[in-house]
């Protein structure tokens, strides 16, 4: 893993490719197929490559390149793909349970904002509190312009628009920290709109919720 998270630039901290919950390991696996398969697909066609390089005078029937690798081969690829896509993404979308957790996140230039369903009144500058093992619905808005919210070891990214909630169902395994970013252009200071979500287990959400942490 420690490969692949050098292929794709980041640090564990903010890496996909360290998944702390059930969503973000979804996401960790399609990324890994759809490396496998392009990596397969690229093999193969330097493997043609080199064959029509080297020329050994025996040439495939012209039904074979047309039929077979120009329609057959793009349209099962592609089948596959999108059918593995539907599903995951059918896994991802927050449903109706009776343990979720609801919180409210609330972007703007440059900080987060975030409320409890659990705890009316209850607000946090840039640090999400969520208990660790329960699956948490995040209410996404914006206060001024287009942010995001991403938490790469928990869930996908989605945006925070203003005048519109966007609901992301997040989870973490275990308690701890886990880093987040706006990761979406919004203006200079971008860079710099990070936020913590910090998990916690049954007995440290019962205090949060009763405002005995700090």
């Amino acid at each position: 893993m420690t490969t692949l998270n050098g292929l794709a630039g980041c640090t564990e901290t903010l890496s996909a490719l360290h998944p702390a919950g059930p969503a973000a390991r979804e996401i960790a696996t399609l990324w890994t197929v759809m490396l496998i398969g392009a990596g397969g697909i690229f093999l193969f066609v330097m493997l043609l490559l080199v064959m029509a390089w080297r020329g050994n005078g025996a040439r495939a029937d012209d039904r074979v390149w047309f039929w077979g690798l120009g329609l057959a081969f793009p349209l099962v690829t592609l089948t596959a793909l999108t059918a593995y896509g539907l599903v995951l993404g059918e896994r991802l979308r927050p449903v109706a349970s009776p343990d979720v957790v609801v919180v409210r996140a609330e972007a703007r230039q440059w900080a987060w904002s975030f409320g409890y369903a659990d705890a009316p009144g209850l607000r946090t500058d840039d640090i999400l509190h969520i208990p660790a093992g329960r699956p948490v619905d995040v209410e996404i808005t914006s206060r001024d312009v287009v942010h995001a919210f991403w938490v790469p070891r928990l869930a996908g990214k989605l945006d925070a628009i203003p005048g519109r909630t966007n609901r992301l169902r997040i989870e973490a395994d275990h308690p701890g920290d886990y880093a987040g970013a706006s990761a979406e252009f919004s203006g200079t200071g971008y860079r710099d709109h990070v936020f913590t979500v910090r998990a916690h287990d049954p007995a440290g959400w019962a205090a949060f919720l009763t405002a005995d942490l700090p």
